[in-house]
């Protein structure tokens, strides 16, 4: 299995980048292959210890910015750029999967035009994986899609069933929709719509899910617009973020605080660790006919190790087909009750 790497994605491109491709090569005995400036990623490598033996180098020597237009990717100006050329690479079967820590929008763009969607799907979706109170879950769409038809949300629901099935090994995963309350008839038309077609859904639909539900284990699938899913994702990594910095200031407070520090110590790391996004590794990018992920924008080496990890089991899975059947199931049904 070969992964293809944007080396110059991501905030911390290429060192963390580097580093962590090097990091999942030992660790789970996989191919490589980084796009970027050769000359570049072999001089950062040097530099820092990092070995290359055994991974695979395409030059591409321009970065493509999050400045730069989205859709741009495909354009002949960024056809160059380490993103673009991952993309092409995976579309002509260079490799298994393409991974990038770099622009969100033109990661959904390349994902759309370059590499092309899953035949009959619609739009393709960001779908992180997230932690739960006692597990995790799935939020789709958070961030590409910010106005959508119910149909979309409907082919959300039914990939992130699949995914959490076959790549997180979750029996019958319970899809919820995002909604202001519970009940079938709350939230605006679209909601409204979206219910009746869930139901409809070879799913195991449970209905709407109210936010505050969201992080309890509401539901394995959470589906919503990328608009709402991204303010949810934004919030969530926030208040995350603030309770573990309170958490410390208050077992850092004193000596005596500091002595019941050490008393739970081992049980605090661990909290640590199921709370942390990058043990997730990335952002899947469903809908896309090819294994396509998206690392945080500011992916350190663990991140992209971890990331590396979940597309392989993406690749092992054949979800893309799963979808694919699925979807042509739904549409043959839908014919024969018109």
């Amino acid at each position: 299995m070969k992964i293809i790497v944007d080396a110059f994605g991501g905030d911390n491109a290429p060192l963390e980048i580097i580093k962590g491709a090097a990091e999942a090569k030992n660790e789970y005995s996989v191919d490589i292959l980084l796009t970027g400036d050769e000359g570049i990623i072999r001089k950062v490598a040097k530099e820092n210890g990092i070995s290359l033996d055994g991974i695979e180098i395409v030059h591409a020597p321009d970065v493509f910015t999050n400045n730069d237009k989205p859709t741009s990717v495909r354009s002949k100006s960024k056809e160059n750029t380490s993103l673009a050329t991952g993309f092409r690479l995976l579309r002509d079967g260079q490799g298994d999967a393409f991974l990038s820590a770099g622009n969100s929008g033109a990661i959904g763009a390349g994902s759309m035009f370059i590499v092309k969607r899953i035949e009959g799907v619609k739009r393709v979706a960001f779908a992180p994986v997230i932690p739960s109170m006692t597990g995790k879950f799935m939020l789709i769409d958070s961030g590409i899609n910010t106005d959508v038809r119910p149909e979309i949300l409907q082919q959300f629901a039914l990939m992130g069933s699949v995914y959490m099935n076959k790549v997180m090994g979750i029996d019958n995963p319970r899809v919820g929709l995002a909604n202001v309350g519970t009940e079938e008839h709350k939230g605006d038309s679209l909601r409204q719509e979206t219910y009746k077609l869930l139901k409809e859904t070879p799913i195991n639909f449970i209905g709407n899910v109210e936010g505050r539900d969201i992080p309890m284990d509401g539901a394995d699938v959470v589906v919503c617009d990328g608009f709402t899913g991204n303010m949810i994702i934004k919030t969530y990594e926030g208040v995350a973020l603030a309770l573990l910095g309170k958490i410390k200031g208050i077992f850092t407070k004193n000596l005596k605080n500091k002595l019941a520090a050490a008393l739970v110590l081992g049980d605090m790391k661990k909290f640590k660790k199921e709370m942390d996004l990058d043990e997730f590794g990335g952002t899947a990018v469903l809908g896309c006919s090819k294994p396509v992920f998206k690392a945080h924008g500011n992916a350190k080496a663990k991140t992209i190790k971890n990331a590396i990890r979940v597309c392989m089991g993406y690749v092992s899975s054949g979800i893309i087909e799963t979808v694919s059947r699925e979807l042509r199931d739904i549409a043959v049904a839908e014919e024969e009750e018109a």
